[in-house]
């Protein structure tokens, strides 16, 4: 049970908004854009996840309530919220990884090969290249592993800049009870969630990186929306 700040005038302080990035997977290791396609964590993705915990525990010793816990469908986000110590928690279908549709599956490098023009993700989104990206097809992990991909038209940046505004709105309430909130999650979609917390457009979220199983913090400050501690 987390306990509940005040400041001294017994009025109620906001709650912290921490953002977990999940482990390592073998695609964000090899630069393939890694959207909707679930595959798992690595072996030192695992790790990563356990030592994340590790951190949160020593940071927050109060821990987070389960019900304040939320966490993408994918699988590399689910595995890292189990590993890092929060295996009750609540799916959020908001807090998937930014669809990024005919570039799935491939590096920045192949896609300018395929497309014939300097393709960059933020600026010009999945829907500028060609069509006959899509397509779906069967990938083998270097673990051996198959898993299905689907590259389909993908989402625009303001797109997933939408689905985050809800998850900010369905958390404010909590965060103004005083309460801290975990979010368990991908890179894009949380420094998207990040420019909307801070009102800025949505691009804003490039300037900021997030390495795998690392955490930030969002929180209030005089009444803005602050960058509190980022890539922990």
């Amino acid at each position: 049970m987390t306990e509940t700040k005040t400041y001294r005038d017994g009025a109620v302080a906001p709650g912290r908004l921490v953002l977990l990035r999940h482990g390592q997977t073998a695609w964000s290791e090899s630069g393939q854009h890694t959207g909707r396609t679930d595959i798992p964590l690595t072996g030192e993705g695992e790790r990563q996840a356990e030592a994340a915990g590790d951190r949160l525990r020593a940071a927050y010793p109060g821990g987070f309530d389960a019900a304040h816990v939320f966490v993408s469908p994918l699988r590399r986000a689910q595995q890292t919220a189990d590993l890092a110590g929060f295996p009750d928690h609540r799916t959020v279908a908001d807090l998937a990884e930014w669809d990024y549709g005919r570039a799935e599956g491939r590096t920045r490098g192949t896609v300018k090969q395929a497309s014939g023009f300097d393709w960059e993700l933020w600026q010009d989104g999945p829907r500028s290249l060609p069509e006959h990206l899509e397509g779906d097809w069967t990938e083998t992990l270097p673990s051996g592993e198959q898993v299905p991909v689907h590259a389909g038209a993908g989402e625009s940046v303001e797109d997933v800049a939408a689905r985050a505004r809800r998850v900010i709105a369905l958390v404010d309430p909590l965060l103004d009870a005083g309460e801290d909130v975990l979010l368990v999650a991908h890179a894009h979609v949380l420094r998207i969630l990040t420019s909307q917390w801070l009102d800025l457009e949505p691009r804003f979220g490039r300037l900021l990186r997030l390495d795998t199983a690392r955490y930030s913090v969002l929180g209030r400050y005089k009444g803005d929306n602050v960058i509190v501690h980022w890539n922990l």
